[in-house]
């Protein structure tokens, strides 16, 4: 069996960018560690006064066809994949004089940096798929037994203190570790070159592209799917993870309105913290920008219309992350272009998806979307006050914006203007309260509002609180064993309730 600890004696680097290549290469030299290197990086590494030995004195054959054969000898190979404990390996290295590696640092040609690049031609972007550092990845990554599996530049310093730390050696889970990051970078990389094949063939594959950071800066993350089928950006920042996740739920929002409503809504953490539909498409971001301003800072914008000029100048003193739209003026692109890091897009999906996914333990859930949107024909009146033909239209509004609200979930509105939500509490109640708070914050009246829940009331508490803040008209699922609680209090003091009969919980 290979040994839990392994000394580090041969080291093989090939990389194509050099940056931050030097502590490495002065940490081996210190421990005495003899490395070997191709063309470039032997070059680097001797310019530095650092002992190194070429490849090609490795294998007496030169680098050739422009350098896309330097690596890809049995000698390479054999010294990476060799194991330690097989008897037959240990025969092979002495009869074939191969040694060993217990080091591979690579870090592959930049395609995606090419493919971003739209001036890049076809033979260059083929130029820049890597082949003989790909091969060294993945053989070090399965020999992790054996072999430290170096991917990627933002590795080394965590290399620099393995090797600090282990005076020269590393242990059989540090190595386990890098060969899984090794074999996640390979994946990646072909990925993009699969995604961009795939678009010159009219073939869809899948795009896996690498982003900045996850959730957190701590955390890796990649997008795996079809991207460029859902949005075009047409400037801005790169994307990152939290703000797919914003992009997603606003244009799912969006999609829930026809386009003779010119709905404006602001996204911050997957909840809509302000939707408008007004006369203009400028009223409509004003409608959506009085719910609360404060979150709107640093939010994600959308709208089902063509933006105009007079609203990207209302937009344009706002810090905001993403704005998303049908199309936009050239006058009112040309306006936010200014923003160097605004991210702006054009959404292409014109209807929900038939199916949603999600990880959960080991595994991964599927469900059919959430499709339903609720309908004037649902609704069944319960108490004695029926809404008016105003307050139905409200209603529905103010259920369609409940329905992409993290659960549990209020939302109060007026005049197709959410005036505050409540989301994501354990309660019920409290996501009341805290809607409340809000709109009594930013100083919108409630007086004349209507609320909507994404689920029943199991307690007639929420509209007592609803009645004593001036809220004339309440959408629900119903079907609650205490439903006659809640509709006797309705019916007592003058307030109108409609049942849906479908509930969207939003977890």
């Amino acid at each position: 069996m290979s040994t839990e600890f392994r000394k580090i004696k041969r080291a093989l680097l090939s990389v194509y960018d050099k940056t931050g290549l030097e502590p490495v290469v002065r940490a081996l030299d210190s421990l005495g560690i003899e490395c070997y290197s191709t063309g470039g990086t032997y070059k680097y590494i001797k310019d530095l006064g650092i002992k190194v030995n070429s490849i090609e004195g490795l294998t007496s054959y030169p680098s050739i066809l422009g350098g896309r054969v330097k690596t890809l000898h049995p000698k390479v190979f054999g010294g990476i994949l060799a194991r330690s404990d097989d008897i037959s390996d240990a025969e092979d290295l002495k009869k074939y004089q191969i040694q060993s590696f217990d080091l591979v640092v690579v870090n592959l040609y930049p395609f995606e940096q090419t493919l971003s690049n739209s001036n890049a031609t076809h033979s260059q972007l083929i130029e820049k798929i890597d082949i003989g550092g790909v091969s060294l990845i993945r053989a070090a990554a399965k020999n992790y037994s054996d072999i430290l599996c170096i991917s990627h530049r933002n590795q080394y310093l965590k290399l620099v203190h393995v090797l600090d730390s282990n005076s020269g050696g590393t242990y059989l889970q540090e190595r386990a570790t890098f060969a899984a990051d090794a074999f996640l970078e390979t994946q990646n990389y072909d990925g993009l070159i699969a995604g961009y094949l795939g678009s010159n063939k009219n073939v869809h594959f899948k795009e896996v592209k690498t982003l900045r950071y996850g959730e957190n800066p701590h955390q890796k993350a990649v997008f795996e799917g079809n991207l460029k089928e859902s949005i075009e950006q047409l400037h801005g920042k790169e994307i990152s993870y939290n703000n797919l996740l914003d992009i997603e739920s606003a244009i799912l929002l969006s999609l829930e309105f026809d386009s003779a409503s010119k709905l404006f809504a602001i996204f911050k953490h997957n909840n809509a913290c302000g939707v408008g539909i007004g006369d203009t498409l400028a009223d409509s971001f004003q409608k959506a920008l009085q719910a609360d301003p404060i979150s709107a800072f640093g939010g994600v914008f959308i709208t089902n219309q063509i933006l105009d000029l007079t609203t990207a100048q209302a937009i344009r003193p706002i810090f905001i992350e993403v704005i998303i739209a049908k199309d936009y003026h050239p006058e009112a692109l040309d306006l936010l272009k200014k923003k160097r890091n605004l991210i702006i897009l054009k959404s292409k999906i014109t209807a929900f998806p038939k199916v949603q996914f999600r990880s959960c333990l080991n595994g991964t859930l599927r469900q059919d979307f959430d499709f339903k949107t609720d309908d004037e024909k649902d609704l069944k009146v319960v108490t004695t006050k029926k809404p008016s033909s105003t307050q139905i239209n409200e209603l529905i509004f103010a259920s369609i914006l409940c329905k992409h609200t993290k659960s549990n979930a209020v939302v109060l509105s007026k005049n197709k203007q959410l005036l505050a939500s409540g989301m994501g509490q354990t309660s019920r109640i409290d996501a009341l309260k805290q809607a409340i708070d809000k709109a009594d914050k930013h100083n919108l009246n409630l007086e004349g509002s209507v609320m909507a829940s994404e689920a029943f009331f199991p307690f007639p508490d929420c509209v007592e609180l609803a009645y004593k803040h001036g809220i004339k008209a309440v959408i629900q699922p119903g079907k609650s064993k205490n439903d006659q609680l809640s509709i006797d209090y309705c019916n007592e003091n003058g307030i109108s309730m409609v049942f849906t009969g479908f509930r969207h919980f939003k977890h």
